[in-house]
């Protein structure tokens, strides 16, 4: 069973993807400095870039293209806090 407040942020290597994942990496520490207990940065092959929260894709390019870091930070909030308000950049996209 995996820990449901580890992030990981698997990347492409070939597409020199580190840096756009160390900075999302950094927004989601700093927004959720005392809920996740980890967070990793996974290098990968073929056009990934995925974000996982615990064992459960919640962002995949493939399928969604590249996310804008308040996206992410929604869907990591509603696995690792729900409930919590992400103050300015909450209310982005929702009626």
């Amino acid at each position: 069973m995996s820990d449901s407040r580890r992030v990981e942020i698997e990347y492409c290597t070939q597409c020199r993807w580190l840096p756009r994942a160390a900075w999302l990496a950094q927004e989601l520490l700093t927004t959720f400095e005392t809920e996740l207990t980890e967070l990793a940065l996974k290098p990968g092959k073929g056009g990934v870039f995925v974000v996982r929260v615990g064992d459960e894709v919640v962002w995949d390019r493939r399928e969604q293209g590249f996310p804008e870091p308040t996206a992410v930070k929604r869907a990591v909030r509603d696995r690792v806090a729900p409930g919590r308000s992400l103050g300015h950049s909450d209310g982005a996209g929702r009626e």
